[in-house]
């Protein structure tokens, strides 16, 4: 099976979808790549819903992508005598390390990094940015504050620190063990949660040590102002609008996310737009129009994929919500803007003889109406590479290795298919490429296709072929050249 669009969708599982059945159908919906959240459920949990991942991938016949999502560390008020307190703006109000219940007046905040980061003036924000506190005064273990917008304030919300790089890593002592659950488990792709600075991920990237591709969350400030460093270390960014719409006015996440696309789309990394995408879905079965034209922007901004969250993971309408995104998706490509706007506005080739060649297979395929453009590759790059041009025509990633296979399910217009045989000759690799094609249904007997690998075979990084190919019957297997 096929999909008929180009930008992938990511769907999160949860309890009502963890089943082999519901994934299924999330699959045939057109979830392309399943999230696993550690934030929430436990380790059986995500075993059991990967193993049903395997099997539904094994059923359908088609590589399927896993992504864990680390939670990262998570900055929290604790608990109050009464579970909660109203907040009145003007107020005096402490936060320290004490960790005695708070009340009206004071709070813990069981965060020292926090006190060691902050100064007089700084903004807290806290619930999803519902409140704000301004700091007046602070030491290594407490901060008074004035409160500047008020409201209630219960167990456990969460507190944001806008414009400021605090001093920890990424990776949480619960976040090591997930990961490490996570490779043994056999995830394709790992995002690496509050991301700050390129050390994040150069650190996350010697723990993983190539047993995973690293998705680097853009959700902090602080990680803009590094854009170009970590966007190079990262295999693939997510736009996490979430946690990014708290410590950035909303005027400005719009701008934000055109720029890391931007960004992402040059350097030839996978970028994906999450947070909110069908919010309305988790209790409606249909979307709202600005929710439609978030992903339809998000689309023709070349975004490789879109992500639905809690709408698939405990939403009453995840089936709904999977097909609704396929729907927009489809519709926004079939355009007759979107070439203008997606392949039109491209960047200019990589200036190696790699990008050179991948940017001549789109504008050969493009030149002789081809019908598709087959790679033949092992770690993934030579269809990166393919897939950053953004052809006019479907990209064929051909590979004897499974876990390029579904790691490339997440790339924008790729179709990933996983091979048995190493291609023994560049006569071999047009020969199965042809054969690939036909019976894939990309191109049927009589058209050509253009083909793209690297010699070596089975050199990872090496793109250095390019060949046209006309498709023959099924029974004649000499293409002609």
């Amino acid at each position: 099976m096929r999909r008929q669009r180009y930008a992938k969708i990511i769907a999160t599982l949860g309890p009502p979808t963890s089943g082999t059945d519901a994934i299924e159908r999330l699959f045939l919906a057109g979830a392309d790549v399943f999230r696993l959240n550690m934030s929430h459920g436990e380790h059986e949990d995500h075993r059991r819903r990967y193993k049903a991942i395997r099997e539904v991938e094994s059923r359908l016949k088609r590589p399927i992508g896993v992504l864990v999502d680390l939670q990262g560390p998570k900055m929290r008020v604790g608990r109050f005598t009464s579970g909660k307190v109203l907040l009145k703006a003007g107020a005096r109000f402490t936060l320290d390390l004490d960790s005695r219940q708070g009340s009206e007046s004071r709070a813990p905040l069981p965060h020292p990094e926090i006190f060691q980061a902050i100064e007089d003036g700084t903004d807290l924000l806290l619930d999803d940015g519902k409140l704000r506190l301004k700091v007046l005064a602070h030491g290594e273990d407490w901060a008074e504050t004035e409160v500047v917008t008020g409201g209630m304030l219960s167990d456990h919300k969460g507190v944001n620190v806008p414009g400021v790089t605090l001093p920890i890593s990424a990776l949480t002592a619960k976040d090591r063990e997930d990961l490490t659950f996570a490779l043994d488990l056999g995830a394709d792709w790992i995002a690496l949660s509050f991301v700050q600075r390129p050390e994040d991920v150069a650190e996350a990237r010697r723990l993983i040590n190539g047993r995973a591709r690293i998705i680097s969350k853009l959700e902090k400030p602080s990680a803009i102002t590094h854009l170009d460093d970590i966007v190079g270390l990262s295999d693939a960014v997510m736009i996490a609008r979430g946690d990014l719409g708290v410590e950035t006015p909303p005027e400005a996440v719009p701008i934000l996310q055109k720029r890391i696309t931007t960004t992402a789309r040059r350097a030839g990394r996978p970028v994906v737009v999450a947070t909110q995408m069908l919010e309305s879905m988790i209790t409606s079965p249909s979307p709202t129009r600005a929710e439609a034209s978030d992903v339809a922007t998000a689309v023709l901004d070349g975004a490789d994929a879109v992500m639905l969250s809690a709408e698939t993971a405990v939403g009453e309408y995840p089936f709904e919500a999977v097909a609704m995104m396929n729907k927009i998706i489809d519709r926004t490509e079939k355009d007759e803007h979107y070439e203008d706007v997606v392949r039109n506005r491209g960047h200019a080739p990589v200036r190696t003889s790699a990008g050179a060649l991948s940017a001549a297979a789109s504008q050969v395929a493009r030149t002789i109406e081809a019908a598709a453009i087959v790679t033949f590759t092992s770690s993934g790059s030579t269809a990166l590479r393919a897939a950053r041009e953004r052809p006019t025509v479907p990209i064929l990633c051909v590979t004897t290795n499974v876990g390029t296979a579904r790691a490339m399910a997440l790339v924008w217009g790729l179709h990933n298919v996983h091979t048995k045989g190493e291609v023994a000759s560049f006569h071999h690799m047009v020969i199965q490429g042809c054969e690939v094609a036909r019976s894939e249904e990309f191109a049927p007997p009589g058209e050509q296709i253009v083909l793209i690998a690297g010699v070596p075979f089975g050199t990872p990084g090496t793109t250095n072929i390019l060949r046209i190919a006309r498709v023959e019957g099924e029974a004649d297997h000499t293409p002609r050249m």
